[in-house]
């Protein structure tokens, strides 16, 4: 029987500072804000936490600063059981922040300072073979710089480690990135930003999978909010249903999917229907907690979830 997957994830750390508002303000606009609170976050360090959370064996490949915040975050990590020896101390960028403001109706806007993420260079990658060897999944976000990516994935192929990119936030992607992703995982909007296919209906997901895998991606996964997950393949695609909850904090929704989605794929992917309702049950157990990290629920929270009818 095969043991837990092993993840490796390259990508961001932050520390999370959130607002709490009643509303958003309008621009030029001064409100007070109901309360303030501080977690650890950052997409690649979420996902991370949920890959591990999930029974995922986890290592890290990133940077901090050598300052508070980043001593704060690597005992973070180590707390959740993930493998820090890949992260690195930068002397001379602080430590990335996320400045978050929460509404009443638990939508979010998000202000990043990248710090030492955005500074990162393929110096990081020194020595991360003994982590992709054996590994099953290698994650990254664009926190951080796509060239380290790049570099990154080209390792992970060469180790035969499926590589899985979450395009978030969306910007232009180096053209050979995507020749050295098996799994993209956009939500609807980054979808369309990339490909400038309109994503409305099955028709234009499909067209959406077609250019990606012009490029190279065979699997392409859309995230659609409460409409659930689209997945198409080349086995075939389909429409995983998104559980009906009430969010309190959507923050860390998209992150925690992403890494419980990859302690539950199987090496070909043949599980892949199965593996989205797990973590779109997961992401719903987030969303209805305050805070990134800490609302990230563990395999028996998930499983207990799955099990009620």
């Amino acid at each position: 029987m095969k043991m837990a997957n092993k993840v490796v994830v390259l990508g961001s750390i932050n520390v999370d500072t959130t607002y709490h508002v009643e509303r958003f303000p309008q621009p030029g606009e001064t409100i007070s804000a109901k309360s303030k609170s501080s977690a650890p976050g950052g997409k690649g360090a979420n996902q991370a936490v949920a890959a591990v959370r999930s029974g995922a064996q986890t290592s890290f490949v990133g940077a901090v600063g050598s300052d508070n915040e980043g001593s704060y975050m690597l005992e973070a990590l180590k707390e959740n059981n993930i493998d820090v020896h890949h992260i690195m101390v930068d002397k001379y960028h602080g430590t990335g922040t996320a400045a978050i403001t929460l509404d009443a109706n638990g939508q979010n806007d998000i202000m990043i300072y990248g710090g030492a993420n955005q500074a990162m260079t393929t110096d990081v990658l020194a020595g991360i073979e003994d982590v992709l060897d054996g590994a099953d999944f290698l994650i990254s976000q664009f926190e951080t710089p796509q060239e380290v990516t790049l570099a990154a994935f080209k390792l992970a192929k060469e180790h035969g480690v499926t590589t899985i990119l979450n395009p978030a936030p969306a910007h232009d992607i180096i053209p050979e990135l995507l020749s050295y992703t098996d799994v993209i995982a956009p939500n609807e909007s980054e979808c369309a930003l990339l490909t400038g296919i309109e994503v409305a209906d099955e028709e234009s997901m499909l067209k959406s999978a077609e250019y990606f895998q012009k490029r190279g991606v065979k699997h392409l996964l859309i995230t659609l909010g409460s409409r659930g997950v689209f997945y198409a393949t080349p086995e075939g695609h389909g429409l995983v249903p998104a559980f009906k909850v009430k969010a309190v904090d959507t923050t860390a929704a998209g992150d925690t999917f992403i890494g419980a989605l990859s302690s539950q794929l199987k090496d070909d992917l043949s599980n892949v229907a199965d593996a989205l309702v797990y973590a779109q049950r997961a992401s719903s157990l987030t969303v209805q907690q305050m805070g990134a990290m800490p609302s990230i629920p563990t395999a028996d929270k998930v499983k207990a979830a799955l099990a009620e009818k």
